[in-house]
C-alpha cells in the first residue's frame, strides 16, 4: 500500500522571474491527478498573472495545507506571502526579497511539521536576495540552515536518464580540486546512499566515482589524484558495505552502457555532473537536496528573467520536480 502524503508546499520563486506562470501551468496539468500541491505565493500576483496570460486559473486561498486536497481538483490553493510591491516580470526587485525568503522558510516550517509532504521550490535569484542581506549561497545551503543540518546538505540531479552527485558544488575549478578530501568524498557518497535507499526506494545501491583527470589519471601518469584522493574514499566506503566502483574515466562513464552498472554517480566538481545530465535530459533534471529530515526538490533551470510575463515557460521541469518530490515523500514515509 502506497502511503498517503501531505500535500506538497510550492515555494514562490522570484516573482519577477518565470515561477508563477510554472506554477499556474503546473496546476492545471496535475489539477486531475498527481501529487496535491498549495503556492506559497501572493495570491493577487498569481491572479493578475493568470488574467494576462490567458491561463483562466481560478485562485482560492486557504489557512492551511491540510486544506488543499479538497480545493486541488478546482482551484489552485494558495497558502498567501504578500509581496510588498507589485512584481513585475523580467524586473527582480530586492523589496520583494524578504517575501521571498518568507515563502521558503514557511514551506520548511510546514515540511518539518509534516503538514507538507515536501518542499518543491521555484528558481530564486541570489543577487536581488544578497541585496536584502541574504548570506547563503543558494538555496541547498539555506535548508540546510533551516533544517538545522548544516554541512550535511548534498545536491543531487536526478532524471530518469541519470542521477548525479557533485562533491564539490558552487566554487571556482581550482577550488573545487583544493577542497576534495577522501572524507569529503566519501561523505557525499554515503548520504547518496543512504537517499538512495530511503527516498528512492533501491534495496541495494550502486554507486560509481568519477576520477578528476583524464582517463582517471592513466594509473598515474596524468594525475595522482585518483590514488591520493578518489581510492581512499572508495576503500573506505567498501569496507562499510557500500556497493561502490571507480575512479571512472570521466569521459565514458555517461554513456548508455556504461549508466547501466550504476545507480548515481559521483562526481567531483559541479560541471562533470551538470554537463552530462543537462546533455542527456534537461527538461526533466530535478533538483533534489538529500542530507535533509525533509524532501526537497526543485527544477534544474532558472528564474529566466528573458522569457517571463511571456507565456512561453516550458513547465516540463517543475512538473517533474512536483511528481519526483510526490514520490520521495511516499517512499521516506514508507521507509518511516
Amino acid at each position: 500500500m502506497i502511503p498517503r502524503v501531505s500535500p506538497l508546499a510550492l515555494t514562490m520563486g522570484d516573482p519577477a522571474g518565470i515561477g508563477g506562470e510554472l506554477t499556474l501551468k503546473s496546476w492545471h496539468q496535475r489539477r486531475q491527478g498527481g501529487s496535491v500541491f498549495a503556492a506559497l505565493d501572493d495570491p493577487a500576483r498569481l491572479g493578475r498573472l493568470s488574467e494576462a496570460l490567458g491561463l483562466a486559473t481560478p485562485i482560492r486561498l486557504v489557512s492551511a495545507l491540510s486544506e488543499a486536497p479538497a480545493v486541488f481538483p478546482d482551484a489552485l490553493p494558495v497558502l498567501p506571502v504578500p509581496l510588498v510591491e507589485p512584481a513585475v516580470p523580467g524586473q527582480p526587485s530586492p523589496a520583494n526579497a524578504q517575501a521571498v525568503i518568507g515563502s521558503i522558510e514557511l514551506a520548511t516550517k510546514l515540511a518539518l511539521a509534516g503538514e507538507a509532504g515536501a518542499v518543491v521550490t521555484n528558481p530564486i535569484n541570489k543577487a536581488v536576495l544578497y541585496q536584502a542581506g541574504f548570506s547563503f549561497p543558494g538555496h541547498t545551503e539555506f535548508l540546510a540552515h533551516l533544517t538545522g543540518v548544516d554541512g550535511q546538505e548534498v545536491m543531487m540531479l536526478a532524471s530518469p536518464m541519470l542521477r548525479v552527485v557533485p562533491v564539490t558544488v558552487h566554487v571556482s575549478l581550482r577550488d573545487a580540486i583544493a577542497r576534495l578530501t577522501p572524507e569529503k568524498i566519501a561523505a557525499a557518497a554515503r548520504t547518496t546512499a543512504a537517499a538512495l535507499k530511503r527516498d528512492f526506494g533501491l534495496a541495494s545501491p550502486r554507486l560509481a566515482v568519477a576520477g578528476l583527470n583524464p582517463h582517471a589519471g592513466e594509473q598515474g601518469a596524468l594525475g595522482s589524484e585518483e590514488t591520493t584522493l578518489v581510492q581512499p574514499a572508495i576503500d573506505a566506503l567498501r569496507a562499510e558495505g557500500i556497493d561502490v566502483s571507480g575512479p571512472w574515466p570521466p569521459d565514458t562513464m555517461f554513456t548508455a552502457a556504461a549508466r547501466t552498472r550504476y545507480d548515481a554517480a559521483i562526481c567531483l566538481y559541479h560541471d562533470q555532473a551538470l554537463i552530462p545530465i543537462k546533455t542527456l535530459d534537461m527538461d526533466h533534471g530535478v533538483n533534489v537536496t538529500l542530507g535533509l529530515p525533509i524532501v526537497r526538490t526543485s527544477p534544474d533551470h532558472g528564474t529566466a528573467f528573458d522569457i517571463a510575463g511571456r507565456g512561453t515557460a516550458d513547465p516540463t521541469s517543475l512538473l517533474a520536480a512536483l511528481d519526483l518530490a510526490g514520490t520521495l515523500a511516499a517512499c521516506r514515509a514508507g521507509a518511516a
